[in-house]
């Protein structure tokens, strides 16, 4: 069961244009978080930004208490949220997801993430130590690089795109994947980003045979399947289709489940 608290800001760092890191100290929430976890943030009682905003996990840290997120400014909401100081008060609602990422001992795996995407991985990197760790992460340009180091220290062998060639490898992030699995196969792909990139990912994935995890970002008003607002369609191997919240059976769900 989820856990509604108030969390103290204990760290807050502008890492981007537009782009922040909170820390908040919530040892109930942190105890119970897996990788692929989401929170739903409360930034304010007023009518207009009401709506709790869901924001993903990007690392926890158990012994601390400690559990930190990233986002990026895109409305009212965050940029409420983006003036919060250290010191003061969280309303947050977490863990929350029942579809989160598998950690299993695979010999060789690939992550791959887009812009904003790509902080619900971390905390997954940092759990597959018993398994090589390939990870591609795509960047529209070099001013919105972010986490280089921290991703170098959890991966094995990590590949930085973007778009307009700015730094690093020009193109994306699936191009570089690809050519990796032609020399190996990975034993699985996990992925968050931008939805062109997952419909990639799920294309090569089935083409290749490989198991590939996808989370998916949706608007999700209450976290909980109470709201409707993030049902996405999905199918079973028998091709019988129906509708899954993304909040409540995902965010992660297998590439061949979900119709993107």
């Amino acid at each position: 069961m989820p856990i509604q608290a108030d969390c103290q800001i204990v760290g807050k760092e502008k890492i981007a244009d537009k782009i922040y890191k909170f820390s908040v100290k919530t040892k109930e929430i942190a105890e119970l978080a897996k990788p692929g976890n989401f929170l739903e943030i409360k930034v304010s009682d007023s009518l207009e930004t009401f709506l709790r905003r869901p924001i993903s996990i990007y690392n926890i840290d158990k012994e601390s208490g400690v559990v930190e997120f990233i986002f990026q400014v895109k409305g009212k909401g965050t940029e409420i949220l983006a003036e919060r100081k250290v010191g003061e008060n969280l309303n947050i609602l977490g863990p929350l997801g029942n579809g989160t990422f598998s950690v299993k001992p695979y010999k060789k795996v690939a992550i791959i993430g887009g812009g904003i995407g790509i902080y619900p991985l971390y905390e997954l990197a940092k759990n597959l130590k018993d398994s090589e760790v390939n990870t591609y992460l795509g960047f529209r340009n070099k001013d919105l690089v972010t986490l280089e180091d921290e991703f170098s220290e959890v991966s094995d062998k990590l590949v930085i795109t973007t778009d307009d060639g700015s730094y690093k490898e020009k193109g994306f992030a699936i191009d570089f994947m690809k050519k990796d699995c032609e020399k190996e196969k990975f034993d699985r792909i996990y992925a968050c980003g931008p939805l062109p990139m997952l419909k990639a990912v799920q294309a090569f994935a089935k083409e290749a045979g490989i198991v590939a995890e996808i989370s998916l970002e949706e608007r999700m008003g209450c976290g909980i399947g109470a709201c409707v607002g993030c049902a996405v369609l999905t199918q079973d191997s028998e091709g019988n289709q129906k509708y899954k919240y993304v909040c409540q059976h995902g965010p992660v769900f297998n590439s061949k489940e979900v119709i993107i």
